[in-house]
């Protein structure tokens, strides 16, 4: 059967058109931990390590205001495509009450461990109390970044993309100002509030967009009843991405373990090269969300043929954008790790270990936006699934073989290894999901 790619045109053009903004968020956000990691790498490998050491306990806490915001931007997307903006607007409610709570509770959490985490983590003595001043700044910013992330993913599913786009490069801008008062005066500490404090404001104008001025969603003075059943869907969706996310972050923290008897040097070339490879994945992560808009708007409005076509375009167009910017970023990190950090042994070490990690970026693209088109159906229980399984069973599993014996180069050979093996997974899920049925529209009585 010939692909008729005139007929794919119009489509692929509303991938791009939906992908751009969403990339140049993602540019954005890893602008800021470029901006972050170098202005604290200027204090040395010391100070990197201490981020470092509880970057990957962060990426856990923020997997779970992930959650929550997929449970219930994927339902205003649906019925956004169903032309039920009311229906929207009660999701939109629902969605902020629920978020504000669970982004209080883990904001105390995170207070709460702030002190015992570098020593549970296994962090040399000498870095344990910027990694716990930092990590304290870190949950204090919890609800900002909850409600930052709720309100960006309504407005994309409602189909503004920009609005999230120009707010976090103002983020972006705001971050340099305010680590360029605070860190030469509090060092690792100043980088944590000057990010805060960036993430706090831009958070509130997004809210102010989403709730004030969005056409579709803003609040108005309509009757709007408490909704188990909105409750129930979010908590279908986001419960096992919240899981999910959960585990995946705490096998990050477990090879956090793994990796902290290295030595600072190797925690600091481990960051930075996870810092610089956020580069390569951030056209996967912006097509990846125009994939769960345009899917969850399809279904939502009965049309699951175009909803698959439109995630297999968007799983192609990732994977082939995540090839070039893998292969750039080959060439050019140890240029990049310059930028990054001063100390030698951290920049060489670097890059040695993301350029083996680069090998499998297409398939790492594949799980991202496939991933990315089963949210917009919600199919999150059995991707998830596949992901843990993947994470804890290839990726720890080779690193505590590898990585005694090859340092931290034995991690990346691990991290590498299962991207690929998570990519297949996801590309077979997204071929055979049945989840798409529960939208199809079922065809005319036949006349008599």
């Amino acid at each position: 059967m010939k692909l008729n790619f005139r007929a794919l045109k119009p489509q692929v053009a509303e991938v791009w058109k939906l992908s751009l903004p969403a990339i140049l968020t993602q540019i954005t956000t890893i602008a800021m931990q470029y901006i972050d990691s170098a202005m604290v790498g200027a204090l040395g490998a010391n100070a990197s390590a201490s981020i470092g050491l509880v970057s990957s306990s962060t990426w856990l806490l923020n997997g779970v205001t992930y959650a929550v915001s997929a449970g219930f931007s994927v339902q205003v997307a649906h019925h956004i495509g169903g032309e039920s903006p009311k229906k929207a607007r009660d999701v939109v409610r629902h969605g902020l009450v629920t978020a504000a709570t669970v982004s209080g509770l883990l904001c105390l959490l995170g207070l709460a461990l702030s002190g015992p985490l570098p020593a549970l983590l296994g962090g040399d003595p000498a870095i344990r109390a910027n990694s716990s001043a930092y990590f304290m700044m870190f949950a204090l910013m919890l609800p900002f970044s909850q409600l930052n992330s709720l309100t960006s993913s309504f407005l994309q599913c409602s189909g503004d993309m920009v609005t999230p786009s120009i707010l976090n490069a103002v983020m972006c801008a705001l971050d340099v100002a305010f680590n360029s008062i605070f860190i030469p005066r509090f060092g690792v500490l100043g980088a944590g509030m000057g990010t805060t404090l960036a993430c706090a404001a831009v958070s509130l104008l997004m809210a102010w967009r989403c709730y004030f001025c969005n056409k579709q969603l803003r609040f108005r003075r309509e009757n709007c009843r408490f909704d188990s059943e909105i409750l129930k869907k979010a908590l279908k969706i986001g419960a096992p991405l919240a899981v999910q996310e959960v585990a995946m972050n705490s096998a990050m923290v477990a090879a956090t373990r793994i990796i902290a008897p290295l030595g600072p040097v190797s925690i600091a070339a481990n960051s930075f090269a996870v810092t610089a490879e956020s580069l390569c994945y951030m056209p996967g992560y912006g097509i990846g969300s125009a994939a769960t808009t345009l899917v969850g708007r399809s279904v939502g409005a009965g049309n699951v043929e175009q909803a698959k076509r439109y995630g297999n375009i968007c799983t192609a167009m990732g994977a082939a954008f995540m090839t070039l910017t893998g292969l750039l970023m080959m060439a050019f990190c140890p240029f990049v790790f310059m930028l990054l950090t001063p100390d030698p042994a951290v920049r060489e070490l670097a890059a040695r270990v993301l350029r083996i990690e680069l090998l499998a970026e297409p398939l790492f693209a594949i799980s991202i936006v496939a991933a990315g088109a089963l949210r917009g159906v919600g199919d999150t229980f059995v991707p998830s699934l596949m992901n843990l399984g993947s994470i804890w069973i290839v990726r720890i599993g080779l690193a505590l073989l590898l990585v005694g014996r090859l340092g931290l180069p034995g991690m990346w050979v691990a991290m590498a290894s299962e991207l690929c093996v998570r990519g297949l997974l996801m590309l077979y899920r997204l071929r055979t999901s049945k989840h798409y049925q529960q939208f199809q529209k079922p065809a005319p009585a036949p006349e008599s």
